[in-house]
């Protein structure tokens, strides 16, 4: 299997969520479960059944975290010197040349992604028109609107 890149931000948020998932969720909806089976009939019993789902969602999101960790190469973006050139985890801020409004885009694992918060996934259009570029620079990116040129006004490893 192809190993999928992840940053070490990633990974530990991967993993917090996991150990939440066992250590606190997976023995409440047990002890739910257990006690909606004191109420006796399971066949009309909704307060047994929320839980059943409950606990599948729980136990199908253990075991997505746990194979996309073991499926995961997790780069340190902060032990490899790119020489100022954008990285997969590297922070740059650019500015719309059509617009002059100032983003700031993380480059991130496809699982990590959350263009709200900022992060956009290695294989967005976004991060392969910057690729490869350095501070300077201007970066044409396909998106479904239309093209966009932006300006690298910084590159960042944190």
């Amino acid at each position: 299997m192809n190993k999928t890149p992840m940053t070490a931000r990633g990974a530990q948020r991967l993993r917090e969520e996991l150990q939440r998932r066992k250590t606190e969720d997976r023995p409440r909806i047990t002890a739910a479960i257990a006690e909606a089976r004191a109420h006796g009939d399971l066949k009309e019993n909704a307060e047994y059944h929320a839980a059943r789902e409950q606990q599948s969602f729980n136990e199908g999101r253990i075991a997505d975290i746990e194979g996309k960790l073991s499926n995961a190469e997790i780069i340190d973006v902060t032990k490899i010197d790119a020489g100022g050139k954008i990285i997969f985890g590297a922070t740059v801020e650019l500015c719309n040349v059509a617009s002059d409004d100032e983003v700031e885009y993380r480059i991130v694992g496809e699982d990590e992604a959350d263009i709200k918060a900022g992060l956009v996934s290695v294989n967005s259009p976004v991060a392969r028109a910057l690729i490869g570029k350095s501070a300077g620079d201007t970066a044409v990116v396909n998106a479904p609107g239309g093209e966009i040129e932006y300006e690298i006004l910084a590159v960042r490893y944190e």
